[in-house]
């Protein structure tokens, strides 16, 4: 296989596994905290942990591969996240799960970006269209897949397993990734922003903390609130201290390139939307319409086909049409589909929410690859890392909002209806309102210049003598 494909493969197989194993315990924690001697709601603590985990430590992952090289860091992250996951599997109290799903996630933390770097700097531009759709497939897959995994490995092995088969993928990803990934680093050591980092960290976690636990009653409604105003005020308190850093942990400056404000502000807001469907779609098929956690999950998966089916069709349709066509049409398309869900009831057959989950699949696979690929059009070689750590930031409050947004619509409906009862009517006006918001993104989208991105859908005649150029 061709260097330009396994290296986006390699990256790929790296961030399904940190994807679905954020999502995968779900079905598992009562069987879990049996095991572990806890209860189901206490162990909720291993999921907030493991995301925190991952707010904090992503400020830093852009300096570290730069300090220390890419590929080093690479590897060293997806060691760390094997080492949470064995920590994981041997656990035997509340207090040392948790601690194993902290270590996980500053893995994880490291994957991500990092992965991305990788791929930015060594795909030319002509052709990272195609190598993006490789990596977004997974963070389309791992949120609907893991449910279903954890349920089957949980049903019929032991939960243990869940963690044990990240070993062999983990050690196989290390040593291709020491073969094809090469060491890249910056020529010039900058300081590290510490104080960037840890304002910028708490920020990032009070907010993530705080959004993925509002609308569940987990905490009393004043904590959430605290959390949430004390991660704002800690992003306040970094964006003052930033304008005076030569080199910020985040270098909001990024922002002044309209593409990348274009995909970082416009996705977060299409990603608000998206972000719920993981959440609201096994529980309207579960406590709606009565299905198991397995047979939900089979259905949820028919998306990660349509994911799938697109990766191929993505640099084409963007080679044809262009960035902003694109974003701007496929927007609206993608929060209609999710807005169909809101038209299922326990008498529509499988099969057709099947294909329309499909369908909707593929659209926003389009989406996000388009999305994630032009983050990068205007940005500078040298602040490639820089960028990775803006996105994922982004993309990691948007999924916790996300999921916030899906939970507050639902206990908004339940509560203009009166009845505390969670039945299937209480998930089709959180269908509607989350579409709603995601649609809003064309906002964005539609002040693109016609020729955004053009470089990287490939509409700009080849250079000649700068063809080999890559963004490193």
């Amino acid at each position: 296989m061709p260097r330009d494909r396994i290296v986006p493969l390699i990256i790929a197989v790296a961030l399904f596994m940190e994807n679905m194993d954020s999502t995968v315990i779900a079905t598992s924690l009562p069987a879990i905290a049996g095991a572990i001697g806890s209860n189901p709601l206490a162990l909720k603590l291993a999921v907030t942990s493991y995301l925190l985990s991952l707010a904090i430590f992503i400020p830093a992952s852009g300096w570290t591969a730069d300090r220390f090289g890419a590929r080093t860091v690479f590897r060293a992250a997806i060691a760390v996240f094997v080492l949470g996951s064995i920590g994981c599997a041997l656990s035997g109290s509340l207090s040392d799960f948790v601690i194993a799903r902290i270590v996980q996630g500053m893995g994880g933390a490291m994957m991500t970006p990092v992965g991305r770097m990788v791929l930015v700097r060594t795909i030319p531009k002509r052709e990272l269209v195609g190598a993006m759709a490789w990596v977004t497939t997974p963070a389309l897959i791992g949120p609907v897949l893991g449910p279903p995994v954890g349920g089957f490995i949980t049903t019929y092995a032991t939960w243990h397993w869940i963690f044990i088969i990240n070993v062999p993928i983990g050690l196989l990803g290390i040593a291709l990734a020491t073969r094809y990934i090469d060491d890249i680093r910056a020529q010039d050591h900058e300081r590290f922003d510490i104080v960037g980092m840890v304002l910028a960290g708490l920020g990032i976690a009070g907010i993530a903390f705080g959004a993925s636990v509002l609308g569940l009653n987990f905490l009393p409604w004043w904590i959430v609130v605290a959390l949430v105003a004390g991660g704002g005020v800690f992003l306040v308190a970094y964006c003052a201290h930033a304008r005076h850093t030569d080199n910020p942990a985040l270098d909001l400056t990024l922002f002044r390139l309209p593409t990348f404000f274009a995909s970082v502000v416009g996705g977060f807001i299409f990603r608000l939307g998206l972000g719920a469907l993981p959440f609201l779609l096994p529980l309207m098929l579960q406590l709606g319409f009565g299905m198991t956690p397995f047979q939900s999950g089979l259905i949820t998966f028919a998306t990660a086909f349509g994911a799938m089916g697109m990766k191929w069709a993505t640099a084409s349709i963007l080679r044809r049409f262009g960035f902003r066509t694109i974003l701007t049409i496929n927007s609206v398309i993608s929060a209609g589909f999710l807005a169909v869900c809101a038209f299922f009831t326990a008498a529509t057959p499988v099969l057709v929410m099947s294909l329309l989950l499909f369908v909707g699949g593929f659209f926003r696979s389009l989406q996000f690859t388009s999305i994630n690929t032009l983050a990068y059009a205007e940005v500078e070689p040298d602040r490639v890392s820089r960028a990775t750590s803006i996105v994922s930031v982004a993309q990691q409050l948007a999924i916790s909002a996300g999921v916030a947004l899906g939970a507050l619509a639902v206990d908004a409906t339940l509560r203009i209806k009166g009845d505390p009862t969670l039945n299937a009517d209480a998930f089709p006006p959180a269908f509607l309102a989350v579409a709603l918001i995601s649609a809003l993104s064309v906002l964005i989208f539609v002040r693109l210049a016609p020729d955004a991105g053009a470089e990287m859908a490939d509409r700009l005649p080849a250079p000649t003598e700068t063809s080999d150029q890559r963004v490193a």
